[in-house]
């Protein structure tokens, strides 16, 4: 290291943070592009099919999913549909509301791989109250 070696040490610096994956995802704003809800909280979509998916060892359950393409740009995503015997309130071609379930750095949560969202509304009724019984399904 000589004398007057801070200018090059810098430059060597800059260009050897773009082989570091945390640094290149943020600068060139990756997530955001590939994010299907486009960095909204949530997003409205109409339900094409549901499907179980099975839980993740060492857990031996089957979660019920569902597939949703949502409204804004026609992406498909799987959401998990939560709640006991949830999944008779959604029906295929229900428009529902679905957000982050919220993992570990944007991933899957839990036991369910591959569901990065979940299910919290069902043509404009909340699904929690409808698994309660507290409200009855809104025709659309």
């Amino acid at each position: 290291m000589g004398l007057m070696n801070a200018r090059k040490l810098v430059k060597k610096r800059k260009k050897f943070r773009w082989s570091n994956r945390d640094y290149k995802v943020r600068t060139m704003k990756l997530k955001e592009k590939s994010d299907p809800l486009k960095r909204s909280w949530q997003a409205k979509g109409i339900v094409i099919s549901k499907f179980q998916k099975e839980a993740a060892q060492p857990n031996s359950a089957m979660r019920k999913c569902c597939k949703v393409q949502l409204v804004k740009n026609g992406k498909q995503v799987g959401a998990f549909i939560p709640g006991n015997l949830a999944q008779k309130f959604v029906d295929e071609h229900d428009e529902v509301i679905i957000e982050r379930i919220g993992g570990k750095q944007g991933r899957a949560k839990g036991d369910i791989r591959g569901i990065r969202f979940q299910v919290i509304k069902v043509n404009d009724q909340p699904l929690h109250r409808l698994v309660q019984g507290k409200i009855e399904k809104g025709r659309r």
